[in-house]
């Protein structure tokens, strides 16, 4: 009777987390942004001197999602290392360069003047992105 239980457990399990990387799967490939302009990116420190929107950008399983997120001028992005290894964001135009970020660091930069900002890991030069920044 055990096995049964456990059988069934695993299965259900299984099946759960497959609902859970198709749920995923959905929100990356629609090109969802989270942004928020009531809540400063830093205010989980303390910190509440944000003077504009903000915007955020997952690093998990190797990769930026959104990889191309669109913003207006003035808004800080802040890239959230998701994986078990460190990661870097580096501008391809040298305007800006994280240090490598452990799990659950963070890495932050206010776009101020419109434009195209490319940018990659420095570990893993195919992990790549973008940021447009419109007036």
């Amino acid at each position: 009777m055990r096995k049964i239980k456990t059988c069934i457990s695993v299965e259900f399990a299984w099946r759960v987390a497959l609902a859970l990387v198709a749920v995923v799967a959905f929100i990356s490939l629609s090109g969802a942004t989270v942004v928020s302009a009531s809540e400063p990116a830093n205010a989980a420190a303390g910190s509440r001197e944000s003077t504009g929107p903000v915007a955020e950008v997952k690093i998990d399983n190797f990769a930026f999602t959104p990889g191309v997120i669109t913003v207006k001028a003035g808004t800080q992005v802040t890239w959230i290392n998701h994986d078990e290894i460190p990661h870097t964001v580096d501008s391809t135009q040298g305007k800006f360069k994280s240090a490598a970020m452990g799990t659950d660091e963070k890495f932050q930069f206010r776009f101020t003047e419109p434009g195209e900002y490319p940018f990659y890991c420095r570990m893993h030069p195919k992990m790549t992105g973008k940021v447009v920044v419109q007036p």
